[in-house]
């Protein structure tokens, strides 16, 4: 290859920005209203911006869900503690959603062994098929029967009832 370029042959591309020629000496307007604008909105509320993230960092959370305290269950409430009853459901209402969501984990676990074992799953898949049934009996145990509109009332009186069923059948065996 020659050393020399053939510049003709081988323009340089031109640059993006173009060199500003100024024909007039009259300053352009358009550079007083950045600078003012800088100063007066931009630069104050860049300011409080920093600080208010500099503060944040310092008081920083790690968690990854937010985490609720227990509250107490509905059979404690004191008779006509309405805020007790309410808190009472919200805390029921979330131990449910987490009880579907640990039968829905244990259901995909148990999906994916299958997939993963093909012919051989009832010998090599027998643990996770016994943690589903655990779990689905427990699950069923507690919140089956009560329909979409269950609530913890009615769980608690499930739940009342079927204590009562097994210490009468305790009785009769005995």
């Amino acid at each position: 290859m020659p050393e020399d370029h053939d510049w003709e042959a081988y323009k340089v591309p031109p640059t993006r920005t173009p060199v500003s020629e100024r024909t007039t000496s009259v300053p352009n307007p358009i550079d007083y209203f950045q600078t003012a604008f800088n100063y007066v909105l931009d630069a104050p509320v860049t300011f409080i911006r920093g600080w208010i993230e500099r503060w944040q960092n310092k008081n920083k959370f790690y968690y990854y869900h937010q985490k609720f305290r227990r509250v107490p269950d509905l059979s404690q409430c004191l008779e006509g503690d309405y805020l007790c009853y309410y808190e009472a459901e919200a805390q029921w209402r979330r131990d449910r959603m987490v009880d579907q969501e640990i039968v829905e984990i244990v259901r995909e676990r148990m999906a994916a062994c299958k997939q993963r074992e093909g012919p051989n799953q009832f010998q090599n898949c027998a643990k996770e098929m016994e943690l589903l049934a655990q779990v689905t009996k427990a699950y069923q145990d507690r919140y089956g029967d009560l329909g979409y509109h269950g609530n913890a009332r009615t769980c608690l009186m499930k739940q009342k009832h079927r204590m009562m069923e097994e210490r009468k059948a305790a009785q009769e065996n005995q």
